[in-house]
């Protein structure tokens, strides 16, 4: 019998990239473990098995140099490449060791290997289930198992994991040598940068002896227990759970504040410890994630910024002709002029407009131009209006102002104390109370969105136009949500109000970033008696995108289809809740539509939807931004895949316990601190 220790490891682990060449007392770690396996007795020959991709080239190099012998493989497909690697090298059994574990014990393996000679049987390992410290996992198995694996397993899992269709099938005998107390809660393995600094306190201790066994290790743990304390949080084996998203999104929070730019695009935000995270692309309303998993998006679509579906072919065709072209230059682009043509000859009223690339920034520049066209400081809000110190300046004093307007709790922290004061939200059709406001506040600029949750009642939009222009005060719509969603161009025209000044910005460009501020001469004039200026407001893409989404818009009359199919997802949501007897609100336009149980586990039961329809193919919760690619048959598809899950809440209204359903943590709902 051949028995060869066959090592996977990689360069770049998504959690950890390059770990297995971090340098423990001046080595590698992937030396250390290569060190400790020539020391088994009874394994004949150890073998890295890496991929052919270009970043384990000085992997390669060293264990090579060591004098030890290399196969390059698949890089996902990490069965092949064990499978090809015991081939080659003529292997009867095959000992899988991973790369990740430097503390792993010759003694423990050749232990293992003899279990393995003297039972006679397909596969034995020290896992299934585990009593020996995470990090001391072996496992031995026949070329023969190994070779109907190969042949057979077909998940990703059961490719990129090598075992797993061993362990789960019923076609292997099958043995697990234990440990006579259970150590498995311990964990001694290197997956994250926390795991990696428990190993090395461990090395630094034994330095210069390489030989210690784990049972010295679980001395020294008695010994020390706050050195191996770091890591303990980390789930065993939780690589075989995570998916590349997920895995990412952990390295992502080492590395990003907040592991993201956008708020509302945080797995916390969604479906904590499973949201997929990341996408390899997105076409229509489909996304796939990194593992390949294609999704229906019945849910936010680009955070509202793809009315015509991802990729639209006209849209992304122009933009490959401006990147032929060139997208920057020391001149002005063309279409800029053309856009700001268009926008204007879509809202008579206004006569110039200026451009950014987002709706932060846009926002900021209407408050700009406006407090420069009144002299005045103080601004009345009604809306989310973006991150920018004007807004949040709402909140100092008392983090609570701003609760009503999208997102609760929002900080202040960061905006300059000065500001206090300055900005009033009032609540959206309450007229009394902006009246107040404007008569004791001075106010100077009145800045809301037309709607976003209900509909205005008693003439509340004309009434808050005639006050303006009572008050001089300039009105300013924010249509960065709303806009070309029910109306080809702002909502505002539909209730026939016109403000001094919109915004528009999300699915002006169809994905890509391009953001608009137009408004009457006599205000936007202002903005010359002031500073407004951004390098990238010059470049190409946004303004060409934004052309032909609205030439597409045009053409398709695209805000009928998606305010068509809005209505059709809020009857949707209203019948469901009326077969089992629950009881939603919904709110928004139909193209923007969202709803909530009104019930105390509210936010538990937007997680149960989440989680259940996300092994059903959509990304899914209780909101869904509509375009023009979500036909009746994927909206039919998506309600005959709720309706069950409302049966699930609908037991858990009964007495059912929710959370007993949840496999992970509930939604967050607010700004948090995410770590």
């Amino acid at each position: 019998m051949k028995t060869i220790a066959i090592v996977q490891a990689r360069m770049s682990s998504i959690r950890f990239p390059n770990k297995v060449m971090q340098t423990i007392c001046g080595t590698p770690m992937i030396g250390l473990l290569f060190n400790r396996l020539s020391n088994a007795k009874l394994i004949d020959q150890v073998v890295l098995a890496t991929s052919k991709d270009p970043c384990n080239d000085s992997l390669v190099k060293y264990i090579q140099g060591l004098g030890y012998t290399v196969f390059r493989g698949s890089e996902g497909d990490v069965l092949d490449r064990y499978y090809q690697a015991a081939k080659e090298v003529e292997a009867d059994s095959v000992v899988r060791i991973t790369g990740d574990c430097p503390l792993i014990d010759p003694v423990l393996i050749d232990e293992v290997i003899a279990n393995f000679l003297d039972a006679n049987v397909d596969y034995v390992s020290n896992i299934a289930p585990p009593t020996f410290p995470d990090g001391l996992d072996i496992e031995v198995f026949t070329f023969k198992a190994l070779e109907i694996a190969w042949s057979k397993a077909k998940t990703p899992k059961e490719r990129e994991h090598v075992t797993p269709f061993i362990l789960e099938s019923e076609k292997f005998s099958r043995l697990n040598f234990t440990n006579d107390v259970d150590c498995s809660a311990k964990r001694w393995t290197v997956d994250e940068p926390v795991d990696f600094e428990v190993v090395q306190k461990v090395y630094e201790y034994f330095h210069p002896r390489l030989d210690f066994s784990w049972l010295n290790v679980l001395d020294l743990n008695k010994e020390h227990p706050e050195w191996f304390m770091p890591n303990l949080h980390l789930a065993r084996n939780q690589g075989l759970e995570l998916g590349a998203g997920q895995k990412l999104w952990k390295r992502a929070k080492r590395l990003i504040p907040g592991g993201n730019m956008l708020l509302s695009k945080r797995s916390e935000m969604l479906l904590p410890e499973q949201w997929p995270a990341y996408f390899s692309k997105a076409k229509g309303c489909k996304v796939w994630d990194l593992d390949g998993n294609e999704y229906i998006d019945m849910s936010m679509m680009g955070i509202g910024t793809n009315i015509l579906g991802y990729g639209h072919p006209e849209v992304d065709d122009a933009v490959r002709g401006v990147v032929d072209a060139g997208n920057m230059s020391t001149l002005n682009c063309p279409e800029e002029v053309y856009l700001a043509e268009k926008l204007i000859e879509l809202h008579p009223w206004a006569d110039m407009a200026r451009f950014a690339r987002s709706g932060g920034e846009a926002n900021a520049i209407a408050i700009r131009i406006a407090r420069a066209a009144t002299g005045k400081d103080n601004v009345a809000i009604c809306g989310y209006h973006g991150w920018h110190d004007w807004y949040l300046s709402a909140n100092l004093g008392d983090n609570n102002n701003l609760d009503g307007h999208l997102l609760p709790e929002l900080s202040p922290n960061g905006v300059p104390k000065n500001l206090r004061g300055s900005v009033h939200p009032f609540s959206y059709n309450n007229f009394d109370e902006l009246v107040n406001l404007v008569n004791n506040q001075d106010i100077g600029v009145i800045k809301m969105e037309v709607l976003r949750s209900m509909s205005p009642e008693n003439n509340f939009l004309s009434k808050v136009r005639n006050l303006a222009s009572e008050k001089n005060i300039v009105l300013v719509f924010d249509e960065c949500t709303s806009g070309f969603r029910q109306s080809f161009g702002g909502l505002h025209k539909i209730y026939g109000v016109e403000p001094d000044i919109a915004v528009f910005g999300k699915a002006l460009g169809n994905g890509y970033a391009i953001t608009a501020v137009i408004g009457r001469r006599e205000i936007m004039e202002a903005a010359q008696n002031t500073f407004i200026s951004s390098t990238f407001w010059t470049e190409r893409i946004g303004p060409a995108a934004a052309l032909k989404t609205l030439a597409v818009m045009e053409k398709e009359k695209s805000w009928e289809k998606i305010t068509e199919s809005g209505r059709s997802i809020m009857a949707g949501w209203q019948a469901l809740a009326e077969k089992y007897g629950l009881s939603i609100t919904i709110n928004g336009l139909p193209a923007l539509a969202n709803f909530s149980f009104n019930s105390f586990n509210a936010l538990a039961y937007k997680t149960l939807i989440t989680q259940e329809m996300l092994e059903k193919g959509f990304l899914a919760g209780n909101s869904v931004y509509v375009c023009t690619a979500h036909s009746s048959e994927i909206i039919s598809n998506f309600f005959e895949q709720l309706d069950p899950i409302y049966g699930l809440i609908k037991d858990c209204e009964d007495g059912r316990d929710v959370f007993s359903l949840l496999k992970g943590p509930v939604c967050e709902s607010g700004f948090k601190r995410f770590n």
